[in-house]
């Protein structure tokens, strides 16, 4: 699978998972090791452990190996790597203090991606009458 290909099926699964705040870097420039870094937030542990999960389960459905999965067991930053692209998801917190787009983020990649998949996660909790909150 070419790697346009790879990275919409990652960035479609992320989405279906609800991940925010989607990330896309061309890293070809800085490392020859992989492709592109994609960085998500999720918005628990519990969220960026089911957002690993999807992506894995996705990613094995179209038989492309997985050449390490890191972190699942804390579920504070996730990382899938699948050759041409790494996945970083990550507890807002956690994305803040190592701010990977600083390292990895001269090349952004134009995709297209849902609205609600690039707002970014803030550490509060859900108000009730926020209107992004819903049951």
């Amino acid at each position: 699978m070419d790697l346009q290909k790879q990275q919409r099926l990652v960035i479609d699964a992320l989405e279906d998972a609800k991940a925010r705040d989607i990330k896309v870097f061309n890293t070809t420039h800085l490392t020859s090791m992989f492709d592109r870094i994609i960085i998500v937030s999720g918005t628990s542990t519990r969220q960026t452990r089911a957002i690993a999960s999807h992506v894995v389960e996705v990613v094995r459905k179209q038989k492309i190996p997985i050449i390490a999965e890191e972190g699942t067991e804390t579920a504070e930053w996730v990382l899938i790597d699948i050759g041409d692209i790494v996945i970083h998801i990550m507890q807002p917190s956690i994305r803040r203090y190592y701010d990977l787009e600083e390292i990895w983020g001269d090349k952004p990649v134009r995709v297209k991606l849902l609205p609600e998949s690039t707002v970014p996660v803030t550490d509060e909790p859900a108000r009730y009458d926020d209107p992004s909150w819903s049951m």
